[in-house]
């Protein structure tokens, strides 16, 4: 398979792979795709870890980097990172604190000890972002993705100066476009489909538009429910050049989804996912549970703004997950879930995509041939 794209990073397949698990994104850089590796949940001392155990790994093959700076959230204003977890943490309202202690309660989650607690603040913000990116930079990553809104226009110029491409993440052709001003190299046109952050396009409108938004001369890649190779082939019908993955690497054999989150996305079908405010204060993709219907209900006191939204519910989520709690467990999963049925490898899921990919092509041809 040959596109702009996989001339461009020297990959086999135009296949990009998220995952905030390094095991994933060194499999699938070792199986002819790129992994992408989101730096989200980690500290600046973590993700170093983290790239250098890539590094070791990954064969020699690219890889990327995702971070989150979006262009607006709570306390933007504030100060640098250690005074802004301070005040936003002050910021939220004791009424949020009481409803979600409450809802663990009623399901019988114990609370955690002081060493269970995590980070709160996270790369939610330019601040925290800023130092993931520092990081990333000093290693030999070939891709820096921002996954909301387009970065920064002095973040995309630093990473040019490496030697690095940037890719950002869009929903609409609006978005496209301002990416394109800032000097991004590649769109990731993601429609609602998809698991996390999404607008309300579907995939299928979302990438003609966005293709003929920014022209020939921008690398469009398609995501938003994309895991089988008949929606690739139909990605690179819509004008794309690749598409990025995500929900399909959460059952692999080398991802790190707890248990209990895992079981439920196998058992899901595509109708078991919601749109939803609860994980971060914008609208993410998510499994429907207990959870996103306890923030749905008349006793809801209401999601607060990104970050703190995640601020307030992230020991919450370790609880969870520790207890096994499994009508709570929750999971920013896309559409394509209900085709996860089973475990693989990463490498047998890039070898799916591609296998799936070449008999659609087939199926095609015979329709224009006759």
């Amino acid at each position: 398979m040959r596109t702009r794209v996989t001339e461009l990073f020297g990959i086999e397949y135009p296949i990009f792979a998220f995952s905030h698990c390094r095991d994933v994104v060194a499999a699938v850089s070792r199986a002819g795709g790129m992994g992408v590796l989101g730096a989200l949940y980690f500290t600046p001392e973590q993700l170093e870890t983290e790239l250098a155990w890539i590094d070791e790994h990954a064969g020699g093959k690219p890889y990327g980097v995702d971070v989150v700076m979006p262009a607006q959230y709570e306390g933007a204003d504030l100060g640098d990172a250690g005074e802004l977890l301070a005040k936003l943490q002050g910021m939220i309202p004791e009424r949020h604190r009481r409803f979600v202690n409450d809802l663990l309660e009623r399901h019988g989650v114990d609370p955690l000890t002081e060493e269970g607690a995590g980070h709160y603040l996270l790369g939610w913000t330019d601040a925290t972002a800023r130092p993931q990116v520092e990081v990333a930079l000093k290693h030999p990553i070939a891709l820096l993705a921002n996954a909301l809104g387009p970065p920064p226009a002095d973040v995309v110029e630093q990473a040019h100066q490496h030697g690095v491409k940037v890719a950002g993440l869009a929903s609409n052709a609006r978005h496209a476009r301002k990416q394109v001003e800032v000097g991004v190299d590649i769109i990731v046109a993601q429609g609602t489909e998809a698991g996390g952050h999404t607008g309300d396009v579907a995939t299928m409108v979302l990438i003609p538009e966005v293709a003929d938004a920014v022209g020939p001369d921008t690398i469009v890649l398609a995501a938003g429910g994309i895991g089988r190779g008949r929606q690739l082939a139909a990605g690179l019908a819509l004008g794309a050049e690749g598409v990025w993955t995500g929900s399909v690497w959460l059952t692999v054999e080398e991802a790190d989804t707890p248990e209990a989150s895992r079981d439920r996305l196998l058992a899901a079908t595509s109708r078991d996912t919601v749109r939803s405010r609860s994980w971060t204060g914008k609208p993410a993709r998510m499994l429907k549970t207990a959870w996103t219907d306890a923030w749905e209900s008349p006793e809801s006191p209401g999601t607060l703004p990104m970050p703190m939204q995640f601020m307030l519910i992230s020991d919450a989520l370790r609880r969870i997950n520790r207890a096994g709690a499994g009508e709570l467990t929750t999971f920013p999963v896309g559409q394509i879930v209900g085709s996860m049925n089973q475990v693989k490898t990463a490498a047998q899921v890039i070898y799916d995509l591609v296998e799936e990919y070449v008999e659609t092509m087939e199926r095609l041809n015979t329709l224009t041939d006759s």
